[in-house]
């Protein structure tokens, strides 16, 4: 039998760790807050979180406002009522031997999210959400000591469990790798700017388990349908795209060994060897009765105040998508710079509030916010790390950039000039009740102590340009000859030798009407 053509088909489960401050059962302290990013093994437990006898659980409700913030973004229905169910099954890491989670009457359900089409002449895909659930999250088991010793043998972290768990599960609807990973990033930006999880995927915050099967077409228009295969915890975009890639070959390769096509009790469980490029064998996967769902007789339903979604949904930040638009329509910042901006919740804050400070300083709001949204995607953005970008205040941020804008100050002085901030490096917080004028001022100081303030003296500038000249002969010749682009080099020197407090256009100025080529 020939397989004349394949169509992969994709599902996406995403594990969504929320950054509530203690668990989802127990008041101990949670792994995903960045107050315990670095905690010890083991440390984060109580009597809740062992399953020790008499020990009982309590939502936190916390939690369950931060589901329904995802819930609301992804379009959603709020369920009135909710409930907890016990899903029984053994693992080393889980000692209840059972997770409590949501089985027929989850907190968020029926939702659709768009994302960006592979054509970009086409309209966006629409994913169906199916539900959005609250579930606590399992252990972890380590196969080598804290410290990275070697061992033979494998131990229990303990830390992680009962940490609160969001699990996002979308319909079949994506047909490519692209669209699973563009919608995978979409999803993380959004959580990340609604403030429900930290989002860093070295630390396990958001894993992806894509669901793959294929539809072959056969040689005389003959059908089969592969079974699906759940490929677990991914924990990064590489990863998710290589092994969707790896399914969709080899899942037709797979049929033409063992015929097997889709239906009850097919479904298998996979894991990803990143080293080795293939996905392994792990389980057949169990079906819901398997599990033994049963409501929880410790936990009583939650019933969802409608007065306290409306509230929630008031309070939601822009989403990144809308803010990065608006940017882009409103004062024509460059699409690709919107995005990256409106994709880190404090960076658009950021250019918020200060292009309301340089309005107050004469700058028109298009044109501060072009200037400070290219400030913060080329010095603030390339440093960030996984708290995100470094912390400026909105004030300090209009000041440099009135500076730039009325040409005191050159391209190279804004890096140093950002981190001046209060003489104290650029996290530092403004005086309380300072007015942008009084930043200005301030900034206009602490630039000049630095040498930051751009020369205008023209007398210096000439200075310095006879001088660069007379040391690059063949290259003032090349510019006198018509050569114009070559005055570049001698600029460079010129900003080497005022140590970047020169203004390059000024002294460009210069340098063209000293070798008469003006």
């Amino acid at each position: 039998m020939t397989i004349v053509s394949s169509q992969i088909i994709i599902g996406l489960e995403v594990h969504v760790e929320l950054s509530t401050r203690t668990k989802m059962f127990s008041r101990a302290p949670s792994p995903a807050h960045r107050a315990h990013h670095e905690a010890a093994p083991n440390t984060l437990t109580d009597a809740t979180v062992l399953a020790l006898p008499g020990a009982l659980p309590v939502p936190n409700a916390h939690a369950l406002e931060l589901a329904i913030r995802v819930g609301l973004a992804l379009n959603c229905r709020i369920a009135e009522v909710t409930r907890w169910d016990r899903k029984s099954y053994f693992y080393p890491d889980m000692p209840k031997a059972y997770q409590i989670s949501q089985f027929d009457l989850p907190i968020c359900a029926e939702g659709f999210a768009h994302v960006a089409s592979d054509d970009p002449h086409a309209p966006p895909l629409r994913v169906g959400i199916i539900r959005a659930h609250l579930e606590e999250d399992a252990g972890k088991l380590l196969h080598e000591a804290p410290g990275g010793a070697k061992i033979d043998f494998s131990i229990v972290d303990y830390n992680r469990a009962g940490t609160p768990l969001l699990e996002i599960v979308t319909e079949p609807d994506f047909r490519t790798p692209d669209q699973v990973v563009r919608f995978a990033k979409d999803l993380r930006t959004i959580c990340r700017s609604l403030g429900v999880t930290e989002g860093v995927m070295q630390k396990g915050h958001m894993r992806f388990e894509p669901n793959i099967n294929c539809v072959l077409t056969l040689e005389g228009g003959k059908a089969a349908r592969t079974p699906i295969v759940e490929i677990k915890n991914l924990n990064s975009f590489k990863s998710l795209r290589d092994a969707i890639e790896h399914e969709a070959a080899e899942q037709p390769r797979r049929w033409l060994q063992d015929r097997r096509e889709l239906g009850p009790g097919t479904k298998t469980t996979r894991g990803w060897d990143d080293a080795r490029g293939v996905t392994v064998l792990q389980r057949e996967k169990e079906d819901a009765h398997d599990y033994r769902y049963l409501p929880d007789p410790d936990l009583p339903p939650v019933r969802v105040d409608i007065a306290w979604v409306r509230h929630i949904q008031d309070s939601l930040p822009p989403l990144p998508a809308a803010r990065a638009a608006a940017y882009t329509r409103d004062w024509d910042i460059p699409a690709a710079d919107a995005a990256a901006i409106a994709a880190e919740r404090s960076a658009a804050d950021l250019l918020d509030a200060a292009v309301g400070a340089l309005a107050q300083l004469g700058v028109p709001p298009a044109r501060g916010a072009r200037a400070a949204s290219n400030i913060i995607v080329q010095v603030l953005l390339p440093r960030a790390t996984e708290d995100g970008p470094p912390a400026t205040s909105p004030l300090w941020l209009a000041a440099v950039v009135k500076l730039r804008d009325e040409g005191s100050l050159s391209h190279q002085g804004v890096a140093p000039l950002l981190g001046l901030a209060d003489g104290a490096g650029a996290h530092a917080a403004p005086p309380a009740g300072e007015s942008p004028e009084v930043a200005l001022q301030r900034a206009t100081a602490a630039a000049r102590a630095a040498g930051l303030l751009v020369v205008r003296d023209d007398a210096a500038l000439q200075q310095w340009a006879r001088s660069v000249i007379e040391a690059n002969p063949k290259v003032a010749a090349d510019v006198r000859a018509g050569k114009v682009a070559a005055a570049g080099r001698l600029v460079g020197e010129v900003m080497k030798l005022s140590g970047g407090s020169a203004d390059a256009k000024s002294v460009r100025e210069v340098i063209l009407r000293l070798l008469g080529a003006g």
